[in-house]
């Protein structure tokens, strides 16, 4: 690949553009809003100018809702010799381009399972797709060289391809990524109206658990809109999860002992079924996931403070293999939790004191 066009220069397509700009692709940035275009190759993503000839690759960074009609406008025009879209779900865009007549052979849907709270091109980072799922879903009817482009792509990207039916797709990204969305909104919007004394109490859990229900609501409708059939399908079975959890749980208050031990069978199966499902949420590198020891650490909110945790960790031999950050409320202070393991713990724990650090169990 030595050309690319990318239409459409929000998160994504910036990404994707800065990561081909980056492997010496030449890059045309095109949006309905030029602004953002030159936003975007102002930050070295490539040029807002039109290339003079079809490109190699045209990559389309549209909505859903607006995926077919840009990419119709685009092999239409003959822009390039293979077209692909980044956008989050496959089936429906596809139907759309098949229902105009056009000859799909040198067309691929794909869809990079990465991305951020924050949109639009200052957003974009060309490492965003690093070590990521990139999701490309070719039919009988694709192109061999077409399909060798996306994978160029890939590559460059550095993801990680993964080759899946377009419906198949749409039903997993609504398990793992849409329906998840939405209940993380529900649990959020319980906050809106707290009181304060309340929301102060916030920790990581419920950091954890809001954390992707800061996402740009405009967006989300765009995508729901394209995928609503398997989210509702989901979203039943949670309220009926709920509905089952909330009986329990007012068993528990129940005077008769036989109904408080159905509460707590029915809160207990509950949690046991989340345990099952946890474990299975892929770990490091993709890998089964591992059991660590988590090493808490008290440091102060200054500059420097986390670089001298991972040196002196380093110093010690031992390799952090996640981490996180629990700020206390009100204070200059946190509490670091690095994940270890658990042979590590003991080692780790002893070289930080010895270096001055206060452990917390």
């Amino acid at each position: 690949m030595r050309t690319a066009l990318v239409i459409g220069t929000g998160l994504i397509g910036t990404s994707a553009a800065l990561a081909l700009a980056g492997r010496g692709v030449t890059v045309h940035l095109a949006d309905h809003d030029p602004e953002q275009a030159r936003t975007a190759a102002a930050l070295g993503a490539g040029t807002d100018e039109a290339p003079e000839g079809p490109v190699d690759l045209a990559i389309v960074a549209a909505p859903p809702a607006h995926v077919a009609a840009v990419l119709a406008d685009a092999v239409r025009r003959g822009v390039a010799r293979g077209y692909i879209d980044v956008a989050s779900v496959k089936g429906g865009p596809r139907r759309e381009l098949e229902a105009l007549g056009l000859d799909l052979s040198s067309y691929i849907g794909t869809h990079p399972m990465s991305g951020r709270e924050k949109s639009g091109p200052l957003a974009a980072s060309g490492d965003l797709f690093e070590g990521r799922p990139w999701v490309l879903t070719p039919t009988r009817d694709t192109d061999t060289e077409v399909l060798n482009l996306a994978l160029e792509l890939v590559s460059h990207c550095r993801a990680v391809p993964v080759v899946m039916d377009a419906d198949a797709h749409d039903r997993a990204v609504a398990l793992v990524s849409h329906m998840p969305h939405l209940v993380s909104s529900m649990v959020a919007a319980r906050l809106e109206h707290a009181e304060e004394a309340a929301v102060r109490l916030c920790g990581q859990g419920i950091r954890d658990v809001t954390r992707i229900a800061a996402s740009d609501p405009g967006m989300w409708i765009d995508i729901l809109s394209a995928n609503p059939g398997p989210v509702a399908d989901l979203l039943t079975d949670v309220a009926g999860d709920l509905e089952e959890t909330v009986r329990a749980l007012r068993a528990l208050q129940s005077a008769d002992e036989s109904k408080r031990g159905e509460g707590v069978s029915g809160i207990e199966d509950m949690l046991r079924r989340g345990n099952a499902g946890q474990v299975r949420v892929p770990g490091k590198h993709g890998s089964a996931p591992r059991v660590y020891e988590v090493v808490a650490v008290l440091i102060d909110d200054q500059p420097g403070q986390l670089a001298r945790i991972f040196a002196d960790a380093g110093r010690a031999g031992v390799n952090i293999e996640d981490v996180r950050i629990e700020h206390a409320t009100g204070q200059q202070a946190g509490l670091v939790q690095l994940m270890v393991e658990p042979q590590a713990a003991p080692v780790l724990s002893a070289a930080l004191r010895e270096r001055g650090w206060s452990i917390r169990q």
